[in-house]
């Protein structure tokens, strides 16, 4: 049996000394201030978990861009919206002046527009009559006011109860006012429908001089206007110097095919409501 300090030292004794394995170059070192994270002990080596979710304030920034974005996207869409609105509005009617060599549609006489707006009727050149002699506008009255104001009422015109002016004019311009009211009919049903219910004119004349011009039309600021400048137009221009004296002549002028009318349609809507009333029916 072995004794002995030999027997009491029989287990060697080693000492060990454990290295990092991992190289200096591997650990990065962050300055204080940035260092917003958590630092762990491994038992081998530091390391350090950043709470500072970088990317997560990357998808803040793309986002807030976008809503930026759409904001002025929005306002633009609301201002391009806003200007459109605007500019569908109707302007207010302006005064034509003929100084400046204005040119005007064939129905009022293209240069001739200035030549015919006068109060009083000038004299009838004389020309050859068609064979439809009853549709010949230079007559005395086949209806009376009375007779006028009705037609008005049972359409419901807004130029009701203006009988007497329209036919008055008649009288004066030596045209039978049955033709008035028959394009009074055809062109606005009285007033009742189109540019007439605004711009008070009996035959939806086109822009003349010293009247208000709207949307290519001539507007008057009564119903007495409007009739006058429609008796001054057929007496003035058609008869005196162009020489048309009946439906037939006078529609291909007043509205000819190439201004998108059907004149034969035109010629017989004027024909049958004058036919109508001058045998005392009120109502086409």
């Amino acid at each position: 049996m072995a004794s002995g300090s030999y027997a009491k030292n029989s287990e060697p004794r080693f000492s060990i000394h454990a290295r990092s394995i991992i190289p200096a170059r591997a650990t990065r070192v962050f300055a204080d201030e940035t260092l917003d994270g958590i630092q762990a002990d491994s038992g081998i080596g530091s390391f350090y978990v950043s709470t500072n979710w970088r990317p997560l304030q990357s998808v803040q920034r793309l986002d807030l861009s976008r809503l930026i974005l759409c904001i002025v996207s929005l306002i633009l869409c609301a201002i391009v919206l806003f200007l459109l609105i605007l500019s569908q509005r109707p302007a207010s009617p302006q005064l034509v002046s003929y100084v400046g060599g204005q040119v005007y549609a064939m129905q009022v006489g293209g240069d001739r527009a200035a030549t015919w707006q006068q109060r009083e009727p000038r004299p009838a050149v004389k020309v050859s009559v068609a064979s439809n002699g009853s549709y010949l506008v230079l007559s005395t009255p086949t209806i009376s006011a009375n007779f006028i104001n009705r037609v008005l009422t049972t359409y419901n015109s807004p130029a009701a109860g203006k009988g007497q002016p329209l036919y008055d004019m008649g009288v004066k311009y030596g045209i039978d006012p049955a033709f008035a009211l028959a394009f009074f009919l055809h062109e606005s049903s009285f007033g009742t429908q189109g540019e007439a219910q605004v711009s008070l004119s009996l035959g939806n004349l086109r822009c003349i001089p010293n009247f208000k011009c709207q949307d290519g039309y001539a507007w008057f600021t009564t119903w007495e206007d409007g009739f006058q400048a429609w008796y001054e137009l057929i007496r003035n221009l058609y008869v005196s110097q162009w020489g048309l004296t009946t439906v037939n002549q006078i529609i291909p002028k007043y509205a000819p095919t190439a201004d998108n009318n059907n004149e034969t349609a035109y010629i017989a809507s004027v024909e049958h409501a004058i036919s109508t009333w001058r045998a005392g029916i009120l109502q086409l």
